[in-house]
């Protein structure tokens, strides 16, 4: 997506989809309306309340059918950290109530640190022992040392469908094979976020009982999400007050934003395909010329098993957050995983899971691509990122 910023004469290039994306205009436009004169609130009983109901009710239906789900069990919320907080929680407790010796919860080690910092605290708070899985060189989750963790007294167990960073997409039928058979009362969750521009969620999560995705990875307004909470999964809820989704989580819900959603996933659906074969050929193009021109890249994974989308490097010697500033002031919006949000550079805690040593996991680049980027985005990529290298190395 190469744009003047404005007031700014410099062309950009936006490589950082994964964090957000720009909003399709057909959820734009399918949002609007409920920003400016539809207003109701759905809970109420007037005709105001009742065509937000209606508008309410038809997002979710839309959403369920979508992500392979039946109309009950889809439950907005505020966001992807507001799902998996929820599933991580209102799930473990649900489920430590019914079956009280629960005692452990699982997760990988390459989650987003709003599943895995949830799972700590969840672990502080109850005593629970914490169990996190780690991954191979690849960033696919062990599942010999998942089979280990996976033990009768693990209430809960979260392996994100596809990792944030480096984009792996994580075999969620065989975990979900290990926890059925080792952790049969086990809820298992994925934390979908990054899955759902690029993969079916449909298959790809079909065997977990709750599905976390979030609206502004694929076109969506930001502050918005849903969450699968399939048939017959308990969940405790973590807000309290007018008992709307069912009891499942309280608060005025955001028709606009919740309406966006849906416009936005439908649309994701129905271009998947060609986008990904576009995304696909950008991505390559990009990862093979910088890895051919510049020295000392490593690209981190295997391109077979990431979305179309991602696309991650290690520049030996070059320290990823001076890189992504550099970057910035020529153009080029990326991303690096090893910055804390006090601005302090760290080591990528999913590079460490993969056995990266501290070296290795503060070198790494993540550029991911979306449906908006186009040729002359990679060109200026191109241009770009070997005179930064060079500046960082000189």
């Amino acid at each position: 997506m190469a744009e003047r910023v404005e007031g700014d004469t410099t062309r950009r290039a936006y490589f950082d989809h994964a964090a957000t994306t720009p909003m399709h205009p057909e959820a734009i436009e399918a949002m609007r309306p409920y920003l400016d004169g539809r207003f109701g609130n759905p809970s109420g009983s007037h005709a105001e309340s009742r065509r937000a109901r209606l508008a309410l009710d038809d997002a979710r239906e839309q959403v369920a059918e979508l992500l392979g789900a039946d109309l009950g069990e889809v439950v907005f919320t505020s966001g992807g950290t507001e799902a998996d907080n929820l599933a991580v929680a209102g799930g473990w407790h649900a489920n430590a109530f019914d079956n009280p010796p629960v005692a452990a919860l699982v997760c990988s080690a390459m989650e987003h640190h709003a599943v895995l910092n949830a799972c700590r605290a969840l672990a502080r708070q109850t005593g629970a022992e914490l169990r996190e899985v780690r991954s191979d060189r690849n960033g696919i989750i062990d599942l010999d040392q998942m089979a280990e963790a996976c033990t009768p007294e693990v209430g809960l167990v979260s392996v994100m469908a596809v990792n944030n960073e480096i984009g792996t997409v994580q075999p969620l039928g065989a975990v979900a094979d290990i926890v059925r058979a080792h952790s049969p009362q086990a809820v298992l969750h994925t934390d979908a976020v990054q899955a759902a521009p690029w993969l079916d969620v449909t298959t790809l999560a079909e065997s977990c009982d709750l599905i976390a995705v979030s609206a502004h990875k694929f076109g969506g307004p930001k502050g918005v999400g849903a969450m699968v909470v399939r048939a017959g999964t308990r969940l405790e809820p973590l807000l309290y007050g007018g008992g709307q989704e069912r009891e499942r989580r309280s608060g005025t819900p955001d028709v606009a934003g919740i309406v966006a959603m849906a416009a936005a996933l439908a649309i994701t659906v129905a271009e998947r395909d060609r986008t990904t074969a576009r995304v696909v050929a950008l991505r390559d193009r990009l990862g093979d010329a910088l890895v051919a021109t510049v020295a000392g890249v490593a690209e981190t994974g295997d391109r077979r098993q990431r979305t179309p989308g991602h696309l991650h490097l290690r520049f030996s010697g070059i320290e990823s957050e001076a890189m992504v500033v550099l970057l910035d002031a020529a153009g080029v919006a990326v991303s690096a995983g090893a910055a804390c949000s006090s601005g302090a550079v760290e080591a990528s805690h999913v590079l460490e899971a993969m056995g990266l040593d501290r070296a290795q996991a503060t070198t790494g680049i993540r550029f991911s691509l979306g449906s908006t980027t186009t040729e002359a985005d990679v060109d200026l990529a191109l241009a770009v990122v070997p005179d930064v290298v060079a500046q960082l190395r000189d």
